[in-house]
């Protein structure tokens, strides 16, 4: 029994000492590791957490400081700012351990945030342009880069859920941010200093998930939010979020056969495809939604079909034709084609019927309307326009929203760039604001109020640059009012912020794909605004942005800034300007002509003689917008018919 008690008595000592041994362990936040970039020309951070008053050694670049925990076990050194250079090693020292960071260097660390745009990997979805080859030469071994692993959370954290230094290489580029690397590698390239390059970022978010709860809670809107009533709310959601899944697995339409060409859809809606469920009637929901379309065939035409073309369905689609299952694909981002049999066609009318299911985020049809169509060997006929649709199961019938980081604010700054606001950074680069398109007039203040915010935690005013919204969606034949135009209008006065930059790419997107893949382009505009607005380079930057306007003779005589070595309509061999219309003081927009004159352009319509107000590239896709400099930077939108900022 004595021995018993002896061997317990040890094992417990062992278990103690053990876990003294464990608490004596110096920990450093995930932020250092191998490979990492430190900011050069600037105090630099060093912290951690250790046993209640250990002593911490870090030696670094001929530097050696002690401290010793607080308390809680906090400690922190601050290095001297040096120079760029290296590889470094670091070691960090405690009582009963040490660790080392070997292959670290000095240079400028960017960090890159937003929703999927600057999410969008070198090698992922839908690919950049050129993806193969981009991969096969990204051999930059002074670029490094860090992936955050997504997380949220209601309370600021202290460290990252996960995430790595990586020295940039074709086996490490291709799951990283494709802008943030095409930016780094112009950076590394130009300045020939080590680029660190810090991806977090979360596809879909809005821009109050960014924003401290300590700046955003200020807001009316928010001011009666309470994180902890939330979370009680999540919790309700989270059984009604059960339900649904359970009812996912009753599909009513399968049941009840909705697929069937006899299937009564008389009291089905009307929604014109394709779009996404958020863009159009169908609504911002997850879930099972079906769609139905019928189409009069000749028996040649009946005889000749040979393949259905969907375009690509976010996330899932199972697709009948007359009854008949012709195929189902669970991916996203590929394009839906279906082979025909013979006969399963017929003379007179015909029954397209398309279940959806979108698990999450965005969903429904995301291609262009030349990707909707029946085949007929040389022949189309086309897909795209009104169809019926019918919800089954969805997240409304429900009651529930995705405890995701859009539901509460702050869940993305707390969980994703918190754990950082000790780490010094040269500046931010910023691609965001689909998401609040749909509300864009409060994006005016929640833009500066957010960059603000972030340098409040910093504790200084770094640079911040961003991507002005793309293009997209289908052009408009007439001049309209655009909530995509009027986030961009938001985010281009945001430049009144000091130390800010924009690159705008209005020319490079596409009309039914919210990624484009050319995203070579805008990481080279944003270096380009860095080169000027963070280091001060001589460099052409901006493309002309709207500085006056002069009613002269009927017309309308516009003057720029950053015009470059001159204007240029880019593309028209005869110097004609597109995307301009004007209005009188009926308010009533037109088309309008518009030509360049030395440094200026002029703008008229015959059929507005005394014009008030003109607008530029004011639509959701204004494709054909034109006003370039001669460096091949593109005008920013703009009208100069807006009071105070666009409210």
């Amino acid at each position: 029994m004595k021995t018993i008690q002896k061997f317990s008595l040890l094992l417990a000592i062992l278990i103690l000492a053990g876990h003294q041994i464990i608490l004596a362990q110096v920990h450093l936040p995930l932020i250092f590791n191998d490979n990492m970039i430190l900011q050069r020309d600037k105090p630099v951070n060093v912290w951690g957490w250790a046993s209640k008053g250990e002593k911490i050694t870090v030696s670094f670049n001929g530097q050696e400081l002690s401290t010793r925990a607080d308390a809680q076990g906090n400690w922190r050194v601050v290095l001297k700012p040096m120079t760029f250079g290296g590889p470094f090693e670091m070691s960090v020292r405690g009582k009963l351990g040490s660790k080392v960071f070997k292959n670290v260097l000095i240079g400028d660390v960017w960090v890159c945030s937003g929703q999927s745009n600057m999410e969008f990997p070198v090698n992922g979805w839908t690919h950049v342009l050129n993806h193969e080859k981009e991969i096969a030469s990204a051999n930059y071994p002074n670029i490094r880069l860090f992936s955050v692993e997504k997380n949220t959370s209601h309370q600021a954290q202290k460290d990252f859920k996960g995430g790595n230094w990586q020295v940039c290489s074709p086996a490490t580029i291709s799951p990283f941010s494709a802008v943030g690397y095409f930016f780094g590698r112009k950076l590394n390239i130009d300045l020939k200093i080590p680029i660190g390059l810090i991806n977090t970022t979360w596809g879909g978010t809005n821009i109050e998930t960014w924003t401290s709860w300590e700046s955003i809670s200020k807001r009316e809107e928010y001011k009666n939010m309470n994180p902890a009533e939330f979370l009680a709310k999540e919790a309700t959601w989270a059984k009604n979020k059960e339900k649904f899944q359970e009812a996912l697995k009753h599909d009513p339409g399968i049941d009840e056969k909705w697929f069937a060409p006899e299937t009564n859809a008389a009291s089905w809606s009307n929604v014109e495809l394709p779009h996404n469920f958020e863009h159009c009637v169908v609504g911002d929901l997850d879930g099972i939604v079906w769609f139905r379309k019928d189409i009069e065939l000749t028996g040649n035409q009946a005889e000749k079909a040979i393949l259905l073309s969907l375009g690509a369905i976010d996330d899932y689609d199972e697709t009948y034709v007359n009854g008949v299952l012709v195929g189902k694909t669970d991916d996203w981002a590929l394009q839906r084609k279906y082979a025909l049999t013979p006969g399963l066609l017929k003379s007179g009318k015909n029954t397209i019927v398309v279940k959806v299911l979108d698990r999450a985020g965005g969903g429904g049809f995301s291609s262009s309307a030349a990707d909707m169509f029946l085949s007929l060997g040389a022949t189309q006929i086309s897909l795209a326009g009104e169809w019926k649709f019918k919800p089954a199961v969805t997240s409304i019938q429900y009651d529930f929203k995705d405890a995701g980081p859009n539901v509460f604010p702050s869940q993305l700054y707390n969980a994703m760039v918190a754990p950082m606001i000790q780490f010094p950074i040269k500046g931010v680069i910023w691609y965001q604001g689909e998401q609040n398109a749909g509300e864009p007039k409060s994006y005016y203040t929640l833009f500066p109020e957010m960059i603000q915010n972030w340098r409040n935690k910093w504790g200084y005013e770094f640079p911040f640059l961003w991507v002005q919204l793309a293009n997209f969606m289908a052009p408009s034949e007439q001049p309209v009012e655009s909530s995509w135009a009027e986030l961009r209008e938001a985010q281009h006065q945001t430049l009144k912020v000091p130390k800010t930059g924009e690159a705008v790419i209005i020319d490079l997107g596409e009309a039914y794909d919210i990624h484009p893949k050319n995203k070579q382009d805008v990481g080279y505009r944003l270096a380009l605004s860095a080169l000027k607005n963070a280091y001060e380079k001589d460099v052409v930057y901006s493309g002309p942005v709207f500085r006056s306007m002069e009613i002269k003779d009927g017309k309308a005589v516009l003057e720029f800034d950053n015009p470059g070595n001159g204007l240029i309509a880019k593309g028209d061999k005869y110097g004609y300007l597109k995307g301009f219309a004007i209005s009188g003081k009926d308010k009533h927009f037109v088309w309008a002509k518009a030509y360049i004159d030395g440094d200026k352009v002029v703008v008229y319509s015959d059929d507005v003689k005394e014009p008030t107000a003109v607008r530029y590239a004011w639509g959701d896709n204004p494709d054909d917008a034109n006003l370039f400099n001669s460096s091949g930077l593109p005008a920013s939108p703009f009208r100069t018919d807006i009071t105070a900022q666009g409210k």
